[in-house]
């Protein structure tokens, strides 16, 4: 299990960060993902997975956050504005450093293209205000370089809970042709998912999760995390050139008129 930040004494923290500065937090939603699947997913994915990579690599774990920019429109999508999340993070990653920590991994489950970019732009900050402070802010899964893996209620995202939750997952409430705003699905068919690629598929970004990790505790640079930043916003490009205009919740309104029915 592992170290887990709300329960140290103050020695205790301090005898971490000496060990291995590592602080890990998760990154949830709520948020629709269909009649299929929990609310929750975002969240409960990302915490699984943070705890393995906190556990593996010597971290602290933080209380996983559930405070999303842009969830998809629907009644029961819960949002917070993103001029307060950027506050947040700022706020959040100015406290670590504070407290000892030099290296952040923010794990984000909710893979909306807004919300990932301020996470990219909230982690280059904190980087750019503190020689050698690194921070890595990621989905699970999105280290893999394949971001036909980034879906949304549809093959992957079912398939990794159902390899942590089963029970949360009810495929019968699909109908066998889906649509976008029916029922949330963004990506190949969710009868299509099967727990065991959802294990082995999580496992594989723990791998590089875990190496990367390695690889800047040798380097102690952040060349290799802007690098990474600037490829996955370049990724998003065409998400931003077509729709943003005034703001990531007025990008993500128009984009979801585009979707039909």
């Amino acid at each position: 299990m592992p170290l887990r930040y709300a329960e140290l004494r103050p020695d205790e923290l301090d005898e971490a960060w000496a060990k291995k500065p590592l602080a890990v937090i998760a990154w949830g939603a709520l948020e629709w993902h269909g009649p299929h699947l929990p609310l929750g997913l975002d969240g409960i994915v990302a915490e699984a997975f943070a705890e393995k990579v906190a556990d593996t690599n010597d971290g602290v774990l933080l209380p996983p956050c559930w405070m999303p920019i842009t969830t998809l429109p629907h009644p029961h999508s819960l949002q917070i504005r993103t001029e307060a999340i950027r506050l947040i993070l700022d706020d959040l990653l100015e406290g670590l450093y504070g407290s000892g920590a030099r290296m952040v991994c923010i794990i984000s489950g909710h893979y909306a293209q807004g919300h990932e970019i301020e996470l990219y732009e909230a982690a280059i900050r904190a980087m750019e205000s503190h020689a050698g402070y690194q921070v890595l802010a990621a989905t699970p899964l999105e280290v893999l370089g394949d971001d036909s893996l980034l879906d949304h209620a549809a093959r992957w995202e079912t398939a990794q809970l159902q390899s942590l939750r089963p029970e949360l997952v009810r495929l019968e409430a699909l109908p066998s042709e889906t649509s976008r705003k029916g029922h949330g699905v963004l990506g190949e068919h969710p009868s299509k998912a099967r727990p065991e690629e959802g294990r082995q598929i999580m496992d594989r970004a723990h791998t590089v999760w875990s190496e990367w990790i390695s690889e800047l505790v040798v380097s102690s640079n952040t060349s290799f995390l802007h690098d990474f930043y600037m490829r996955r916003k370049q990724a998003y490009a065409p998400y931003v050139r077509t729709y943003f205009m005034r703001s990531w919740e007025q990008a993500l309104g128009d984009w979801w008129l585009t979707m039909g029915s």
